[in-house]
């Protein structure tokens, strides 16, 4: 893995170049898909302030275990390739420096409450008197009208509201839900094309237009086939652990190593024949329990027994191979650890180091896409608060040292 070089800047290559982007998101679901931006040549300048620490800075994991703004990776990943100004908007004069930001920029992105924007007298309503032209994505976690509009909230209650926390779970348990702040994942997929469309239509007519996203009602996308299972035939799916209702066997297999786990599925009779030969008991093949799908799924917890008492005597990467090789899906659980030594994403960049002035190396997650022409670039580590002050007030605003010296006397820099 090379060690890139830190030199924050304006792009001046890439898909996106001469794109210009406001950001001033929080934590995950909006710093992820202004970043994506970032990453195919966008000029991104992220607004913070010192008076009010980003939620992201301090979620872990940290560098070296240590505590401060700059040490969460978390925020680390999201914000590569942007430039930092710290902006005291408690200031009339920070809000005027933000609605100069405004007017330089091309999309206006934002997750504060509904209330913010329309405090400062920066709704889309006023914006686009001064800027008709003007992109602007507001998202949070219920969208910007309705009964829980200003109900504040993060991923994890999104998941929750959207049904994927009653989706997973063991038959006669407790529902667990996926990992983390579900929807913070979810979102930001659906903001950044939405974005992109809406620059589309601003290029073809010469309008700016409004994009009011709820983050819990993007991320229903994912639920569809059981919503649509319950309007159609009136069914609300269970807790059903690993299972599956086209496959089966369909599940996670303890193997031989210490904490080693197989992820193994049978899509058809063809993959359960070719599971059968892989694990040396073709006469499984002929046994009526196991006949075919409906046979399997009704003595699932035998079958399970089965497969899991053959993992059981061998490793889980050699397993993953051994069924690959007869046409079965399966792969080997990766942990951390394992995923940064994947062989495949090593060999496709997924993994960047890049010099960091506190920490010396950091690494974070290259761009989730590739494109030949175009490819992403990795330029600078996410901003430390007001890193770029100089470069945005001078360079991109136009600001004079008189400018900047009354803005820091005013607090507004802070």
């Amino acid at each position: 893995m090379t060690t890139l070089n830190n030199a924050p800047g304006i792009p001046a290559e890439g898909a996106l170049a001469g794109l210009k982007v406001l950001d001033l998101m929080w934590v995950v679901a909006g710093p992820t898909a202004t970043r994506a931006m970032a990453d195919f040549g966008a000029t991104v300048v992220r607004v913070e302030s010192a008076n009010r620490i980003e939620t992201a800075r301090g979620i872990g994991p940290y560098h070296n275990n240590g505590q401060g703004p700059d040490h969460s990776g978390l925020f680390g990943n999201m914000n590569v390739n942007k430039l930092g100004l710290s902006l005291n908007l408690g200031t009339a004069e920070g809000r005027d420096v933000l609605l100069d930001l405004i007017k330089w920029c091309d999309v206006l992105t934002e997750s504060f409450s509904p209330r913010a924007m329309r405090a400062w007298g920066m709704d889309y309503e006023s914006l686009k008197q001064i800027k008709p032209e003007l992109i602007m994505l507001s998202t949070c976690l219920f969208g910007q009208e309705g009964p829980l509009s200003r109900v504040a909230g993060f991923g994890t209650m999104g998941a929750a509201i959207g049904g994927y926390i009653a989706l997973a779970g063991n038959p006669g348990g407790s529902p667990i839900g996926p990992y983390s702040a579900y929807t913070d994942y979810l979102s930001p997929r659906f903001a950044l094309p939405t974005i992109l469309a809406a620059l589309d239509h601003r290029d073809r007519t010469g309008e700016g237009l409004y994009i009011d996203q709820a983050q819990a009602e993007s991320s229903l996308h994912f639920m569809s086939t059981a919503l649509l299972d319950y309007h159609v035939n009136g069914r609300v799916p269970q807790l059903v652990g690993n299972a599956d209702p086209d496959m089966a066997p369909h599940g996670c297999y303890a193997a031989s190593g210490d904490d080693d786990w197989v992820a193994i599925a049978a899509r058809d009779n063809g993959d359960w024949a070719n599971l059968c030969s892989a694990m040396g008991m073709g006469e499984l093949t002929c046994d009526d329990r196991f006949a075919d799908l409906a046979a399997r799924r009704a003595n699932e917890d035998e079958l399970n027994g089965i497969v899991a008492a053959w993992t059981a005597e061998h490793g889980a990467v050699e397993i993953e191979y051994m069924l690959q090789a007869f046409g079965v899906p399966a792969h080997a659980v990766s942990n951390s650890s394992a995923a940064v030594d994947d062989p495949q994403m090593r060999h496709r960049g997924h993994f960047i180091a890049m010099d960091h002035p506190e920490h010396g190396t950091t690494t974070f997650e290259a761009a989730k896409g590739q494109m030949t022409e175009t490819p992403p670039s990795y330029r600078s580590v996410a901003p430390s608060i007001g890193r770029d002050n100089d470069l945005v007030l001078r360079d991109i605003l136009g600001y004079d040292d008189e400018r900047i010296a009354e803005l820091a006397i005013a607090d507004a820099l802070t």
